[in-house]
């Protein structure tokens, strides 16, 4: 049994290692760069190795995608928690999380995925980031409010990344929308 547990932990560290290189590549050259030959040379493993673990670069991109979810839940529950303003803080950390992982975050929302969003197998990363948020935004109907309150901020992250929004407004945007919702 020894000898399957260390196997176990070969193959976990292996695929770690190409989620972690995958994201490193993803973050200083963009998803282009992130390539099956490409992650083989980084890695130093040979592609047939790779495709031991993932399919191909959706099944790898995803797996960033759900280590970005969890971060991202983590991010919003340490926001949450705290006197104040815990929508305006979580509002906060989410825009903060997107700034400082574009990658991931094009991962998590812009690219291509197999994951499926508010199904019965909804993986548990996604569940609890939208949970998190959920909490803070809460009122009547809170999934409905939760969802258009996080379409709001995909939407201050997209246009700002893409220069279609006064960069100095972007205080006053976030204040709007949150006292938007504190309202409601």
């Amino acid at each position: 049994m020894a000898i399957e547990d260390r196997r176990e932990r070969e193959r976990a560290a292996r695929r770690s290692l190409i989620v972690a290189t995958a994201r490193k590549l993803a973050e200083s050259e963009g998803w282009d760069a992130v390539t099956t030959r490409r992650l083989s040379t980084e890695i130093e493993y040979s592609q047939p190795v790779l495709y031991k673990h993932f399919a191909g670069m959706e099944q790898i991109a995803d797996a960033v995608a759900l280590d970005g979810f969890g971060e991202l839940a983590d991010a919003l529950h340490a926001a949450k928690s705290g006197d104040g303003d815990a929508l305006g803080r979580v509002a906060h950390a989410y825009l903060d999380f997107a700034r400082d992982h574009p990658a991931v975050y094009d991962a998590m929302f812009l690219r291509s995925t197999t994951l499926n969003f508010a199904t019965d197998d909804t993986p548990s990363q996604l569940n609890a980031a939208f949970a998190t948020l959920k909490d803070a935004v809460g009122g009547h109907d809170a999934d409905t409010n939760t969802e258009v309150f996080w379409a709001a901020l995909h939407g201050l992250v997209i246009l700002t990344r893409t220069g279609r929004l006064r960069p100095d407004q972007q205080s006053a945007r976030l204040h709007l929308l949150v006292d938007r919702f504190d309202r409601a």
